[in-house]
């Protein structure tokens, strides 16, 4: 007996991006919740302390939607990292407002178009994206770890309002 598949749309571009924003509210509050020199200096097990991987992420989420948009590829503030927490905050805030503005100017069909996305990923627009979702949850959930070893309860991970 064959199977038949049917396509169905799980998430619209609208629902990923709300995911997303949820994601990003969550991270934001793990930013917050770091000790401000503990932010900058702490780390466990030689991995990178919480302030590098929040400016990875600043560093991807514009760019990306960006490239996915347009299929033009380009880093995001090539200036100073920051040094401060409220510095690392005011750009988390400056890139939610960028990303709800700038998200559903994303064409449909660029979504499922192939790009080598900063000369390094080759796959889909949506992939490209899930990309910086995924790696947003995996170095979240590092902070999550720093914050305990530093005997800090974290916020909740399923509280993303």
């Amino acid at each position: 007996m064959a199977t038949e598949t049917a396509t169905v749309n799980v998430v619209t571009a609208d629902a990923l991006l709300k995911s997303w924003q949820g994601h990003r509210r969550l991270t934001r509050r793990v930013i917050d919740a770091f000790p401000e020199e503990k932010l900058f200096q702490f780390s466990v097990g030689g991995m990178r302390p919480f302030s590098e991987m929040a400016w990875e992420f600043i560093r991807m989420a514009v760019p990306i939607v960006d490239g996915v948009a347009t299929g033009k590829w380009e880093e995001f503030n090539k200036g100073e990292k920051p040094t401060t927490k409220s510095e690392i905050l005011r750009l988390w805030d400056e890139q939610t407002a960028a990303l709800d503005k700038k998200f559903p100017e994303i064409p449909p069909h660029r979504f499922y178009e192939v790009d080598k996305a900063f000369g390094q990923w080759e796959m889909p627009g949506i992939i490209t994206i899930q990309y910086a979702i995924d790696n947003e949850i995996h170095h979240r959930g590092q902070g999550y770890v720093y914050l305990r070893a530093l005997g800090i309860e974290p916020p909740p991970f399923w509280e993303r309002d």
